[in-house]
């Protein structure tokens, strides 16, 4: 019994609070599709691979100690690639106006386990300059790691393209709202909740009984206008037409 109680209970403060979580949803899902927009610059991304492999001629045998060799090597390069000796390169012959550590935060390397690609990734407002430092970037280091560590086991396996009508990979408005609305949601609700936690005004017999802790003896019901106005009338026809049987009496 005391669970159905409670839940009625809870399902009464949610019904009672209704517009106040509707109105916080909605302004939590607005605001953030206003802010994804109109306010945050989209950033785009391009990406190239390059193929960790020394260069065989047709009489080479292929040799699994090599091919292991050079996954060992592959986070070496992951390091060099990122390193100033790469990108200082990378922002002089493209003109950036930015330093080493900031064209760093833009450019993610990695690549997947046991695979001898390395996949170079940029993210910039412009596609196009996104597209120019992912290919810079992995000719400067194919050309660089020659005299780095006297290797030449680094090719270029694909460079980055810049697609026709290319779509930012951020913001992402849809994903935002959504998650502004599921976060509203939540945040009304326990809003709800707090306000009813709170407000501690009696509103019925119930609050009395759960107060005192003594049982109610009874209740008097309340009157609303409506129904007073038509005991009145109700009340005045009736006595005026006990007056006229009295004066008809006389």
């Amino acid at each position: 019994m005391e669970e159905t109680i409670s839940l009625k209970e809870l399902l009464a403060t949610l019904k009672k609070r209704l517009v106040m979580i509707i109105l916080i949803t909605m302004t939590a899902g607005l605001v953030s599709g206003v802010i994804s927009y109109f306010f945050l610059t989209p950033i785009y991304q391009a990406s190239t691979q390059i193929l960790v492999n020394q260069a065989k001629s047709e009489q080479s045998i292929y040799s699994p100690s090599e091919v292991q060799t050079n996954l060992q090597l592959i986070n070496t390069y992951n390091v060099i690639i990122k390193s100033p000796a790469i990108l200082d390169k990378v922002i002089v012959q493209l003109g950036l106006d930015m330093t080493a550590g900031q064209l760093n935060e833009k450019i993610t390397v990695g690549s997947e386990k046991d695979s001898q690609v390395v996949n170079i990734s940029v993210q910039d407002p412009d596609a196009n300059m996104a597209a120019n430092i992912a290919n810079k970037t992995a000719e400067v280091f194919q050309t660089e790691i020659v005299k780095i560590m006297s290797v030449d086991n680094v090719s270029i396996l694909a460079k980055a393209t810049v697609a026709e009508n290319q779509s930012p990979i951020k913001p992402q408005p849809v994903m935002n709202v959504a998650i502004a609305i599921v976060v509203g949601l939540m945040a009304a609700v326990g809003l709800a909740f707090l306000l009813e936690y709170f407000d501690n005004t009696i509103k019925n017999e119930q609050d009395i009984e759960k107060i005192l802790e003594l049982p109610i003896l009874g209740v008097i019901a309340q009157i609303d206008d409506q129904k007073m106005e038509e005991l009145k009338k109700r009340k005045a026809a009736a006595t005026r037409t006990a007056g006229r049987g009295e004066t008809y009496g006389v």
